[in-house]
Order: structure tokens, then sequence, then C-alpha cells
């Protein structure tokens, strides 16, 4: 009796922290970062504050979750992109796909990033990734001076165009 109550515990407890999570997204969405309130979560996922504080001290350690989460969906597809033996082009298309993809599912993110970044690059970086495998565009990288050249594209710091790869992925979704 004991193992099948404790089963449906650990079944109820992961159920609300889902739609916990699914609620901070609708309300990150709706109200950003800045503008989202924890009540505003707790009444979107039909529960009460102080369960919701149970689960989560903050809205920060909340979205934290939800960006670590989207950053373990995102790098390991990015990086095996970089690593990937296809045409450089071809990489870039692919590269933004997934990104743009990710960006238009967790629209809040490109903000929480520049603001948790110019805040304090180093910690957000350790909490980004101490479970995941960090992106290596070492091979995407060489690929681009390759093609530089080769002339097949103008001469162009291969990670200045990363970054405005980037840039130029969530400019357009985020502002």
């Amino acid at each position: 009796m004991t193992k099948r109550l404790n089963q449906l515990v650990k079944k109820i407890d992961t159920s609300t922290e889902e739609k916990i999570l699914a609620a901070a997204k609708k309300v990150f969405v709706r109200k950003g970062m800045s503008g989202a309130r924890m009540q505003d979560i707790a009444d979107e996922a039909g529960i009460n504050k102080a369960l919701l504080h149970y689960y989560f001290k903050n809205k920060e350690k909340l979205f934290e979750v939800i960006f670590v989460e989207a950053g373990n969906r995102l790098f390991p597809k990015i990086n095996e992109i970089f690593n990937s033996d296809i045409p450089l082009f071809e990489k870039f298309e692919k590269f933004c796909d997934e990104y743009i993809t990710m960006v238009m599912d967790n629209p809040y993110l490109p903000l929480f990033v520049l603001n948790e970044i110019n805040q304090d690059p180093e910690m957000f970086l350790e909490k980004l990734w101490p479970n995941t495998a960090k992106p290596n565009p070492s091979k995407f990288l060489a690929q681009i001076e390759a093609e530089v050249k080769k002339g097949t594209i103008k001469k162009v710091s291969p990670m200045e165009l990363l970054i405005n790869l980037i840039i130029n992925g969530c400019f357009p979704i985020c502002c």
C-alpha cells in the first residue's frame, strides 16, 4: 500500500510541476519576464501561490528551469549541425531552422538571455551549461574560413559571422 501511495504522490508532483511549467511559459510569453508575477502563473496553472512557491522559490528559479530545458533541447541539435559533414550553406539553413523554431516555440528566450548575459555573463553560462554539452562551433568556423580562402564568401571573421547569424535570427522575433 505504501509503495502505491508513493507512486501516486510522485505522479501528482510531476503533473503539478508540468502544469506550473506550462503555465509559466504562457505567462512569460504574454507578459515577459519582468511583467510576469508568481500570482499570474499560479492562476494560469489553477493552483494557489503557496503551492507554486513550494515547487519554485521565485520566478527567476522557475524561468531558469524553463530556460535550461530549452537549452538542453537546442544545443545538442546545434552541435550536431556544427559537427556534421554537410556543406556550409546547408549548415546555415539547418542552424537557422533549428534556432528560429526554438525561438518561435519560446519567444521569451531572446530577451531573457540578453538580460541575463547583461547582468552577469559568467553566472549565466554556469547556469546554462552545468548539465549540457556546450556548443562547439570549431568545425563550423573552420568551414567558414575555408570558404573565405576559396573566395566563395567575402572575407569575414568566422566568429562574427556566427554571432550575426544568431542575432539576425532572433532580432525579428524578439523586437
